[in-house]
């Protein structure tokens, strides 16, 4: 794979945006008077490191990454969009993905004004590496596979995803952002063996940092330098880069309560399937569960009544009737069951 062959031509050709923080290295400074900061109201005054040096040093060995593959962003869905302004022509290059997925794919896709190509998952759930490549063509830049999947909860099989690996000359982009309630091994200790893949993860879930927004994306240096290239300069604000370090320097509580989320997600899972009105529960190995119910919009309205939300996963393909329900505390998944138990539909 070429990757300059991959990149649109305008952004190959771009010369990034130089803040005042990157014209300066290998320097102990104590004087800033470059970037026209106000030098009162320490230390919000400053602008955070634009690359998150020291942040992406403390993550590196949490996630068995070097640095330098590491992409900081606004949540996973800055580097999502950042994939589409870096390799696809708008309106002549397309991404393949499967359905039902994580919704921000194609979103992305329409604002960019890129074709958003469908291949429906099975029955089951499960994909097919085969129809997936027989989707693409010379003008296919990004294959987009989320696993665990959102909203099926589901791993993929690893063998699946390795053909897609082996076989797509394009970017692979595999979004793990459930993968630390999963027991696969994660695809971002492959970065060496696949020059083309693309990892997503993120703050919000296992580390419960939704709030910061906080997103990564594990890839070779040079896909790196290209998500570096066209970012915005300063997009990870200092305030956030404190807040996951403050997070990280616990990873024995992290750990914990991924423990105890998944011991509550198979107590939960157990009482929803006794219940009259389900009909089935899907295997899941994220943080949340899909559950096929006999009136899905009416348990989901009576439940808003109750004060408590899930999400009426109805309309989307292949999930009719669908409640999907977030493995929550003891005390939340207690109220939800009682309210559930409560129901004469």
């Amino acid at each position: 794979m070429l990757l300059e062959l991959l990149v649109r031509p305008n952004i190959r050709d771009l010369k990034p945006y130089s803040s005042a923080r990157d014209e300066y290295k290998g320097v102990n400074a104590e004087v800033f008077l470059d970037a026209n900061e106000n030098p009162y109201n320490q230390p919000f005054n400053r602008y955070p490191d634009p690359l998150q040096r020291e942040l992406k040093d403390v993550i590196s060995p949490i996630k068995q990454v070097p640095a330098s593959n590491i992409f900081l962003g606004n949540g996973s869905d800055e580097p999502i969009d950042l994939l589409f302004r870096i390799f696809c022509r708008p309106q002549i290059d397309n991404v393949v993905a499967i359905a039902p997925t994580y919704g921000m794919y194609e979103v992305c896709a329409n604002i960019n004004d890129v074709e958003y190509r469908k291949v429906q998952l099975d029955q089951n759930y499960q994909m097919s590496a085969d129809k997936l490549i027989e989707q693409c063509d010379a003008n296919t830049k990004l294959i987009f596979i989320c696993s665990p999947n959102n909203p099926t909860g589901n791993a993929f099989p690893r063998q699946e995803m390795e053909k897609v690996l082996n076989a797509f000359q394009g970017i692979v982009v595999i979004d793990e952002a459930y993968s630390d309630f999963c027991d696969a091994r994660p695809f971002r200790l492959d970065l060496k063996k696949y020059p083309n893949l693309v990892v997503l993860n993120t703050f919000s879930k296992a580390y419960g940092c939704a709030a910061i927004r906080l997103g990564m994306a594990f890839a070779s240096e040079q896909i790196i330098a290209l998500f570096n290239k066209v970012k915005y300069p300063y997009n990870v604000n200092a305030l956030t880069q404190n807040a996951a370090k403050e997070v990280l320097a616990d990873m024995d509580m992290l750990h914990h309560r991924v423990v105890m989320i998944k011991k509550e997600r198979e107590l939960l899972i157990s009482a929803v399937e006794k219940l009259p009105l389900t009909v089935k529960v899907y295997p899941t190995d994220a943080n949340f569960f899909l559950a096929k119910m006999k009136d899905a919009d009416a348990i989901y309205n009576a439940l808003v009544q109750k004060g408590i939300i899930v999400r009426n996963r109805s309309k989307v393909e292949l999930c009719g009737n669908c409640l999907r329900i977030t493995v929550g505390t003891k005390d939340e998944n207690a109220r939800l069951l009682a309210a559930l138990r409560t129901l004469k539909l």
